[in-house]
């Protein structure tokens, strides 16, 4: 076997691990392009797919880090950068985001956690890496690193979302809540959203979404709704975020780009994720 195909065995695993560790579909390229460069310049390695674990692991650490610095003076809310796959098995994300630890919900509760108690929660319980390792990536004692994933765990406690609903569920509720919408009938848009239903914009302070968290249906139904009446119901196109339903809308007027995706529980929308700051939609053909 080459080099080329020893790696390309363990591409999908590792843009899995880089993209959960990130949050950034453009990081986690950079990671796995990075681990081939000094893989491919590396002798000698007995446990490739535990060596280029480590490897993507060290440099996404790094990345979160710069990124903890940037989100000092980040205008409105962070999310992470939408991955788009075609539902299909021969995607070769399809793999990637079966998890429901790659969902949006579940991203944004890891962005709450330090770099390193990321680095180690993730890699421990996601991909069930021994602390040994996990310490060997974040440069501290093996007990060190168990206490960082300690700490994310209690960090997590009681925010996790709810699992992921059927796709089929998920299908129905949307058309019925985009259809509610369009028609600007607000006791139908409220019958569809959740009582704690939350509304997150990231527009970076490049493009227009909401700043701030938008919590309680009502208030959910009224800021979309004054959107609807502001700029007209929106051209969009169904796709599949992080493994859940979403739309991609162009950009119209003086409204930009964007891609917004879901979380249905109990038959309701229980969040919106509205993504439009335009360098993290870079990859993404609006």
């Amino acid at each position: 076997m080459t080099t080329t195909e020893d790696f390309a065995l363990h591409r999908t695993h590792l843009v899995g691990v880089a993209y959960r560790l990130t949050g950034s579909v453009a990081d986690a390229e950079d990671a796995v392009q990075e681990a081939w460069l000094r893989f491919s310049a590396a002798e000698g390695i007995r446990d490739v797919r535990g060596w280029l674990t480590t490897v993507v692991s060290r440099i996404c650490l790094d990345r979160l880090r710069s990124a903890a610095v940037r989100r000092e003076t980040y205008v409105g809310s962070w999310l992470p950068e939408p991955l788009l796959t075609t539902g299909e098995d021969d995607d070769p994300l399809a793999s990637v985001v079966r998890s429901d630890g790659v969902r949006m919900a579940a991203l944004v509760v890891l962005d709450r956690l330090t770099p390193e108690q990321r680095v180690a929660f993730v890699l421990h319980d996601a991909f069930s890496l021994p602390f040994t390792e996990i310490a060997d990536v974040l440069g501290v004692t093996p007990e060190a690193a168990r206490q960082h994933a300690s700490r994310a765990r209690k960090a997590v406690a009681g925010a996790e979302p709810p699992p992921r609903a059927a796709l089929a569920e998920q299908q129905e509720v949307l058309e019925k809540f985009l259809q509610a919408m369009s028609s600007g009938d607000i006791d139908a848009v409220l019958g569809l959203l959740h009582p704690d239903a939350v509304m997150i914009g990231d527009g970076g302070g490049k493009a227009r979404t909401a700043v701030n968290t938008v919590a309680g249906a009502d208030k959910v139904a009224r800021f979309f709704l004054g959107l609807v009446r502001k700029y007209g119901f929106p051209e969009m196109r169904p796709v599949l975020v992080n493994g859940d339903l979403g739309v991609v809308m162009a950009a119209q007027g003086d409204v930009a780009g964007r891609v917004t995706t879901f979380t249905v529980h109990d038959g309701k929308v229980l969040a919106v994720y509205d993504i439009a700051n335009p360098d993290k939609l870079a990859h993404i053909d609006l």
